[in-house]
């Protein structure tokens, strides 16, 4: 009986209940998405295209592990193993083939050597648009490659390309290719060109083979291998062969895949792609959910607000509260279910777009298989339904309690928020302030980032609780430069004082809308400008070199000492390591005339014992604060291939964001990194631009830049970066920009009576909607004002604790643009359903039914 009810109110009410089901169907869509991407983090599969050939491949352990043991007090121990990836790729000992190799059931053991391979046309310095790597022509068998011309590579001067490259660059046999690999570029004479028997070409790689000599000299790692793969003899049971081999590894730190396991080995990009994609999908994901839940509660309330007469006569001829509550629980639960399928329906589109513009930016590869399942729909689904049923029941709770005349008063004169929710509205004040607070004391991104986002919608909450209050105070103020609007500003000024309750429902999603877009767009310029400044000051050198493809051969740093007037040549690379389980970033740079190149203001120890001292370290002062050490303390973490190593900390630096938190010696670091070439090399000196150039002729995409150039190179790096941020967050910017603009329609087209009345009383229609908008830039200042401050106090407690000094960069074009942005909003959902409810005649509305 109460459902027809309620479908019926909701076939009589399109229009009240439209707000409602629009808010719902893009939380629906949006959660749809962002769980897809979770999923896809999760569950997405990584095809193997190298090793398609190779039903078991052996590969190093990826990963770093810890064990605590925590004695209890009844004499028990609880041991936990943890583990945590590493950076670059982690190489086996070639001996471990010896191992396997005679194993029953195995056939063939196949070595596999993946580096660095990148073929660069001299006419143009071009680089190829996706990674190319060099193997070994010995593991072919492993996809397996066959030539489809020419020969195999049988000198140190020949090079095999795949098929895919060679139609791409329109070469053939005979011809000369200059490779940049791990050392200097070199021309190779192509010798080959193989293809995938049975296959089509490699899409996610190109594959350049080198005889097996050259192959171990460009890989540049003697004695040790990047991966195993074991073909089994004709007849052999996979799954048995799997457990001897992994029986006959143990005690190395050898692990053994099959299936779709050996993409992650193959493709080691798309396994981090997996941590990253869960935490970028978990952190939309739950921003998105509570935003959602503010929007649809006010959009709920809002709805039951204009309502409100209609369920004081329903009191009025003796319906009960349990009924009432009922009868808004079914409404709910009917829009709730129609706008979740149709938004979960529209969410996986969103989450395919979304996938594909993540790849495009380079934050997945295109080797992470985007999963299609039914449960992030299905988790929308149940999320909009309870939502709906939630935000029904909390906003018609008044209504539903209070007694029928009391119910029929209360629909004619707006009365004040109830002590509820006065009091939740002080207790998420104080949460918000409290976030704050925490927000400046943190001070790495990972910890700051989620805080900073959850401090401005905790905030915006409690904005939209005390928001009557808030409102009233805003009309006092407001009250006398309305005045000087005309005849609208009194008027308006009337409205916004006596319908407080509605005018706050339309200024929570304004005032959430401007302060989550410039907490979005100045959070990234506040931490890359403090760092870029960092990075200025501590650059003493008069030149940096850069190479548009993968970095600048060390052997380019060798020529550029040899350079007349250059007294230093620093060579910078960068990763990341793990103390213990915590990843840091890092930088190796060359010790020899670092201090002509570098100044990285050391606050104890010396830079001279980092340069002089063979196993030293520099680190910053949030590394030293968070590690506990000092200069002369032991540091121990694990390189970027996993490799231990103990060093000693000879000098402690201010200077971490601009050039990282470790910084230790090139040839350290370099030695295990999968690219060990160098992103930058500080030139010191009274060489020109010209004479740097000129010696560089012979190394091909390296360029001789002024420091301010590099720092422009820096900050389009950073702007890449916070590209991707901004798309995250966009679409939740998006639907908060839709939830604006619904809840600005449903607050205009339900005041056609007030408009009437307006109108019989000699008001004009100019003069109405000049009222209105004198309204929608009122509630927009106040918006302003409040979404602005809640951004600043934000702001500055994140550059408080990110970079030390209250100082976020506020970028005065981009805020007006936001405020325009926002303005244009109101405007025109405030004058569009306005035009529509002046069109009806006075004395229609004036004589019709309420």
């Amino acid at each position: 009986m109460m459902l027809r009810y309620a479908l019926q109110t909701i076939r009589d009410r399109k229009g009240g209940f439209l707000g409602a089901f629009l808010a719902l169907m893009c939380a629906a869509a949006l959660i749809t998405a962002c769980g897809t991407l979770l999923e896809t983090g999760l569950r997405g599969r990584i095809a193997t295209e190298r090793y398609a050939a190779a039903p078991l491949v052996v590969s190093a352990d990826q990963n770093v592990h810890r064990t605590t043991v925590k004695h209890k007090g009844n004499g028990k121990t609880k041991v936990k193993h943890k583990s945590k990836p590493v950076a670059e790729r982690a190489w086996l000992s070639a001996a471990v083939a010896d191992r396997i190799s005679n194993l029953e059931g195995v056939r063939k053991v196949v070595p596999e050597l993946t580096f660095l391979a990148q073929p660069v046309t001299r006419s143009a310095p071009r680089f190829a648009a996706h990674p190319s790597y060099g193997h070994s022509w010995a593991s072919a068998p492993l996809t397996p490659f066959a030539l489809v011309a020419g020969r195999a590579p049988a000198s140190e001067d020949d090079v095999v390309i795949d098929r895919g490259l060679a139609e791409q660059k329109g070469l053939k046999p005979g011809d000369r290719l200059v490779v940049q690999s791990t050392s200097t570029p070199r021309p190779y004479r192509i010798s080959g060109i193989a293809a995938p028997a049975g296959r089509g070409d490699l899409r996610q790689q190109s594959s350049l083979f080198f005889s097996t000599a050259e192959a171990e000299r460009l890989a540049a790692r003697p004695g040790r291998i990047s991966a195993l793969g074991v073909m089994p003899a004709p007849g052999t049971d996979l799954n048995r062969l799997k457990q001897q081999v992994a029986q006959a590894l143990k005690g190395t730190t050898a692990q053994v895949a099959t299936g779709d396991d050996r993409g992650p080995v193959e493709f080691l990009d798309a396994a981090g792609a997996r941590i990253k994609l869960v935490s970028m999908g978990g952190a939309m994901g739950g921003t998105s959910l509570l935003i959602a839940i503010l929007v649809v509660v006010g959009t709920f309330a809002l709805s039951i607000q204009q309502r409100h007469r209609e369920l004081a006569l329903l009191r009025a001829i003796a319906a009960t509260p349990r009924q009432v509550r009922r009868l808004l629980g079914r409404e709910a639960l009917a829009v709730g279910f129609v706008s979740g399928v149709l938004g979960a329906l529209a969410g996986l589109p969103l989450a395919g777009w979304l996938h594909s513009r993540f790849i495009d930016m380079g934050v997945i590869p295109a080797t992470l298989e985007r999963t299609a399942g039914i449960f992030p729909a299905c988790a929308a689904l149940g999320v909009t339904l309870l939502g709906a049923w939630a935000a029904a029941r909390i906003s018609g709770r008044r209504i539903a309690r209070i007694r029928p005349a009391e119910a029929m008063a209360e629909s004619t004169v707006e009365r004040g928020p109830a002590r509820g929710r006065i009091v939740a509205g002080l207790v998420l004040l104080a949460g918000g302030a409290a976030l704050v607070a925490v927000l400046s004391v943190l001070r790495t991104e990972a910890a700051a980032t989620p805080v900073t986002f959850l401090a401005v919608v905790v905030s915006a909450t409690a904005v939209s609780l005390l928001g009557p209050f808030l409102v009233r105070l805003a009309s006092v103020l407001l009250a006398g430069p309305l005045r000087l609007a005309g005849s609208g500003g009194p008027l308006a000024t009337a409205n916004i004082r006596g319908n407080s309750t509605r005018m706050a429902s339309v200024v929570t999603p304004l005032t959430l809308l401007i302060g989550m877009t410039c907490t979005v767009l100045f959070v990234q310029p506040t931490l890359g400008d403090a760092a870029r400044a960092q990075a200025h000051d501590g650059v003493r050198a008069a030149w940096v070199l850069a190479a548009q493809g993968p970095g600048v051969p060390s052997a380019a740093a060798e020529t550029i000492r040899r350079t007349p007037g250059v007294t230093a040549a620093t060579e910078v690379v960068r990763t990341t390591v793990r103390v213990g389980l915590d990843k840091y970033p890092a930088q190796g740079v060359t010790q020899a005339g670092l201090a002509r190149t570098w100044d990285p203001d050391v606050t104890s120890g010396s830079l001279t014992d980092f340069t002089t001292g063979p196993g030293t370290a520099a680190i910053s002062e949030l590394a030293a604060d968070r590690l506990g050490l000092h200069p002369g303390s032991e540091l121990k973490l694990h390189l970027g291939d996993g490799t231990p190593a103990t060093l000693t900390v000879a000098a402690v630096y201010s200077r971490g964001l601009g050039f990282g938190d470790l910084t230790l010696p090139h040839d350290l670091l370099a030695r295990h990194m999968d690219n060990p070439l160098a992103a930058t090399v500080l030139v010191a000196g009274d060489s020109g631009r010209d004479e740097l150039a000129a010696a560089l002729k012979q190394f091909p995409g390296v360029s001789v830049l002024a420091p301010a150039a590099a720092d422009r190179l820096q900050a389009d790096r950073q702007q890449e970066n916070a590209a991707v941020n901004h798309l995250a967050m966009g679409l939740v910017l998006a639907f908060t920009a839709i939830a604006v603009v619904n809840t600005l329609a449903m607050s205009v087209s339900e005041r056609i009576r007030e408009f009437a009345m307006l109108r019989l009383a000699g008001a004009t229609r100019r003069q109405v909607l000049r009222m209105l908008r004198i309204e929608a830039l009122s509630v927009l200042l106040i918006a302003a004002a409040l979404g602005s401050g809640i951004a600043l106090a934000v702001l500055t407690a994140f550059s408080i604790g990110m970079t030390g000094s209250a100082a976020p960069a506020v970028l005065p074009l981009v805020y007006a643009t936001v405020v325009g942005a926002a303005a244009l909003l109101a405007l025109t959902a405030t004058a569009l359903p306005g035009r529509l409810a002046l069109r009806v005649r006075p004395v229609e509305v004036a004589t019709s039914r309420q």
